[in-house]
């Protein structure tokens, strides 16, 4: 077992159980014309993460170990979308709509892929999921028993909602789960705060959270745990 320094006490975790899942890292979140732009967010909060989540792919990928990428995309005919998410939000352009990139959170479309800097290579999953979270309607979750695969280690967006929903189901499924506090990020800064907290309260009820600085000195070092 691998040691990390987190909130609330120390993560720890065997190398060939684990994988790195990035959720959300999509055009259609991160720059403008798409999505999270059309709802009025400032999308250079998140597209200021890239570098970070591509060293920590970076630090997965030089180890050998497993890369996991979402993406929040809906069928072209939208029958996996309800209706209520379509409506929700009052934003310029909706779900399913003609954006700069593309139909917003569609399959196949310019802005439903993930951005180049982080693009998946050949051997690395990518999971299109309906929802926020990663687990409903997915799959995933059966994949991951066949790999052998116990411990999560969480980046992307936005932090409250799709990541942390994300973890949430992970974590009533059994997995450990870290979020790496400087790979993900939020549209608003007290969010991706209050999320941090709640999934950190009470001895880690959903998980843990550290620095990508102290998971690679973790996996630097391998720290053996008796």
């Amino acid at each position: 077992m691998l040691n990390v320094r987190a909130e609330p006490y120390d993560y720890q975790f065997p190398e060939a159980g684990t994988a790195l899942v990035v959720i959300d890292m999509q055009r259609d979140f991160i720059e403008p014309g798409g999505f999270g732009d059309a709802l009025g967010n400032d999308v250079s909060r998140l597209a200021a993460i890239i570098p970070t989540v591509a060293d920590l792919i970076a630090l997965f990928r030089d180890r050998g170990l497993a890369v996991i990428h979402t993406r929040e995309a809906h069928l072209p005919d939208l029958s996996d979308c309800p209706p209520s998410k379509v409506a929700r939000g009052n934003a310029s352009v909706r779900i399913g709509e003609e954006g700069p990139m593309g139909r917003l959170l569609v399959r196949g479309e310019a802005g439903n892929q993930i951005v180049e800097a982080l693009a998946p290579v050949e051997g690395e999953w990518v999971i299109d999921k309906p929802g926020k979270g990663m687990f409903w309607n997915t799959g995933v979750h059966e994949r991951l028993q066949e790999a052998g695969i116990t411990h999560l280690v969480f980046a992307g967006v936005t932090t409250e909602v799709c990541v942390q929903t994300s973890m949430r189901e992970a974590n009533d499924r059994g997995y450990e789960c870290l979020l790496v506090t400087d790979a993900t990020e939020s549209y608003f800064e007290r969010f991706k705060t209050g999320a941090i907290e709640m999934i950190t309260a009470q001895g880690g009820i959903v998980g843990w959270a550290t620095p990508l600085s102290a998971l690679a000195a973790a996996l630097q070092t391998k720290e053996v745990q008796p």
